[in-house]
């Protein structure tokens, strides 16, 4: 005669063997619950490692990567979803002591003071984006402190046409999600970035410096610093 341990034991793996035949699986297993990728059809993504996002230009376009007419067609039709990121140094208590800011080369030879941004690429959380982003323009070694929730500090949409709002991009309409990022490591410019410069916030040059910032670029510095509380 069974015991009652037993018997849910049986019980437990006739319901599982339900289940199994009931349910779609992925990579030879039963799905647990609430796994919702259960459908999607194997090996859909197996090509893709974490490495093809965090990586800076140096390694390579990552996957979702347009090019130049594909991408200028898609800015003529459509909202491009962009990620924006404040670079700061912050002291023990993670207090900002410096806010940073990119130089970059204009087309007509001028120098103009930016914020590190860039698309958010087809399969790339925000995370991946901000990642990328940032190894793009400052390098491997910056060692950013990504932030613990995707949630942006503010959300600054640019248009093609001046005037529409305070941010603009002659290039598009992007819809960029803001981010303050302590950067802890050595910043070594990249890519289109000639310099990277820091200021402290309590300085008087800081003033100069966000009116210096390009297409509203110095309004974000200021958002992030109401909402650091400084």
């Amino acid at each position: 005669m069974q015991s009652i341990i037993e018997r849910r034991a049986n019980t437990r793996m006739t319901a599982k063997r339900a289940i199994m035949r009931r349910m779609p699986v992925m990579n030879d297993e039963v799905p647990e619950e609430g796994d919702f990728d259960a459908g999607r059809a194997r090996g859909e993504f197996d090509h893709v490692t974490p490495e093809d996002f965090i990586r800076g230009s140096g390694h390579g376009n990552p996957p979702g990567w347009l090019g130049s007419e594909e991408i200028n067609r898609v800015r003529g039709e459509m909202p491009i979803a962009y990620i924006c990121v404040v670079p700061v140094r912050t002291d023990e208590f993670g207090r900002i002591v410096q806010i940073g800011s990119l130089l970059h080369a204009t087309d007509d030879g001028s120098v103009e003071r930016a914020l590190i941004s860039g698309r958010v690429l087809f399969h790339e959380t925000l995370r991946e984006a901000i990642a990328r982003n940032i190894s793009k323009d400052l390098g491997d070694l910056a060692l950013p402190v990504l932030p613990v929730s995707p949630q942006p500090f503010t959300v600054a949409e640019f248009f093609p046409t001046p005037g529409v709002s305070e941010y603009f991009d002659p290039r598009q309409h992007a819809i960029a999600l803001c981010y303050v990022v302590p950067i802890a490591g050595d910043c070594h410019p990249q890519d289109e970035t000639l310099d990277v410069e820091w200021v402290d916030p309590h300085d008087d040059k800081l003033s100069i410096f966000l009116q210096q910032m390009c297409n509203g670029h110095g309004r974000i510095v200021q958002a992030a610093l109401q909402w650091a509380g400084i």
